[in-house]
């Protein structure tokens, strides 16, 4: 020790110091300001961000567990590229349970566990879910399309037009292809408003209004309302269009030995009055690839139907990198379809996100942030499976019920030889046909 003290003067300490305090000032300077890291972390990497995804999982009506899986996939898509504008994505994801106090529930863990933003999510109980969202200031970006709220809230972002869209697409589809149309849809307060919409696209076809069916939406058989669809599609070149979800299937399955009986007791007469020339149709949120192969694909119920949807069809290029993502992913992961309807929803809902994101070029994103950027138009252009998506308010619909509706274009699609392909190239322009809408 004594040696120590001889070797190391009072001199040399102050130089060692002023060296060790160089040495820090400089570190502390690199941390700051160089190399790329940026404050609040310790790796180099900015804040992570925290989503949230919801949807209905196990219940008796509607599913759509792709939807939460898809958001899983792509958070490990981004993160093995760096994250979203070198943020880490965490995916938060929610059973809603198809009821008022799981979406209530699913939002309200949004805001406890900080999520910037609900993405790519599902729930028919828009104002379960929208009142804790707009109360916590998370914005809601690219719902699947199927509650009031989605189209009216100030902190709802919609990639589609919804199911509006879709119906008013679809009458406009059928006014091209059938001389009568008989539409079985819910009986709730959501179906109740889909004839309007769908007689508004029967009108510019100068078709006449749809046989108005009501249906339960869990009942496990529709017979009787089969038998009424038929009557009121009038025979040959009519057609019958079902929105009931889920059970669309079921109702289609009704409706198939319904038909087959009819021309069974009319000897298969193939005048206007034989069933067989009854042509049926749907829209992309009840019936989806998926449902046509797993009912038979070209030898199956719905060979030869017209539907609606919002993108282009899953045989599309444009899909492409999604299902990149998906084989990379989520390989073996059963609950994704890539011609699922709600699967492709979440995917352009996170591209839109990406897009937000990067847009702000900031270390720090909040709630306020994004919805911000989006209210002043920041365009996002999702690849051609949508036109380019903004939401100034003059680029809103603006019309009572569904004022932020900023995508009004479907895609003309028909089931050929088991698959869904385009009837129609590119998209149809639907505006007008849902302002002209009496109780849009």
């Amino acid at each position: 020790m004594t040696g120590w003290r001889r070797t190391f003067t009072p001199r040399h300490r102050r130089t060692s110091v002023a060296l060790a305090l160089s040495m820090a000032v400089t570190g502390a300077s690199l941390t700051l300001t160089g190399c790329g890291v940026l404050p609040g972390t310790s790796d180099g990497s900015r804040e992570p961000l925290t989503v949230m995804t919801f949807a209905p999982e196990e219940t008796k009506a509607t599913n759509m567990p792709g939807m939460p899986a898809m958001a899983q996939a792509y958070a490990k898509y981004v993160n093995a590229r760096g994250g979203i504008d070198g943020h880490e994505l965490r995916v938060l994801t929610c059973n809603e349970r198809n009821t008022a106090a799981g979406a209530a529930t699913c939002a309200r863990r949004a805001a406890q566990e900080g999520a910037v933003a609900v993405v790519g999510s599902y729930s028919q109980n828009g104002r379960a879910f929208m009142g804790p969202l707009e109360a916590a200031g998370i914005p809601y970006i690219g719902g699947f399309g199927i509650s009031d709220e989605e189209f009216t809230s100030y902190l709802s972002y919609p990639i589609n037009g919804g199911v509006a869209a879709l119906l008013a697409g679809n009458g406009r589809q059928l006014a091209a292809n059938c001389r009568k149309v008989s539409l079985v849809r819910p009986d709730t307060i959501l179906g109740d408003g889909l004839p309007a919409l769908l007689n508004a696209g029967l009108s510019q076809g100068k078709r006449q209004p749809s046989a108005d069916i009501k249906a339960a939406e869990d009942s496990s058989e529709y017979e009787r309302q089969a038998e009424e669809a038929l009557d009121g599609a009038g025979g040959k070149r009519g057609c019958v269009t079902a929105v009931l979800g889920e059970r669309t299937e079921t109702f289609f399955d009704s409706f198939r030995r319904v038909r087959d009986e009819s021309d069974e007791n009319n000897g298969g007469d193939a005048g206007d009055g034989d069933s067989s020339g009854v042509r049926i149709s749907s829209v992309l949120s009840s019936v989806d690839q998926p449902l046509i192969d797993r009912t038979g694909g070209a030898d199956g119920p719905f060979e030869g139907a017209l539907m609606t949807g919002w993108y282009p069809d899953s045989g599309d290029e444009r899909w492409g990198t999604m299902r990149e993502v998906i084989r990379e992913h989520a390989f073996g992961d059963d609950r994704i379809d890539a011609a699922d309807a709600g699967v492709q929803t979440t995917w352009i809902a996170y591209t839109v996100l990406r897009k937000v994101i990067e847009s702000l070029a900031r270390p720090e994103i909040t709630p306020g942030a994004i919805a911000h950027a989006l209210d002043t138009g920041v365009t996002t252009d999702t690849g051609g499976l949508t036109p380019d998506l903004r939401w100034r308010f003059e680029d809103m619909l603006g019309v009572q019920g569904l004022p932020r509706v900023v995508n009004r274009s479907v895609t003309f699609q028909v089931v050929r030889e088991g698959r869904l392909i385009a009837q129609k190239p590119g998209f149809v322009d639907v505006t007008s046909t849902m302002r002209n809408a009496p109780t849009v």
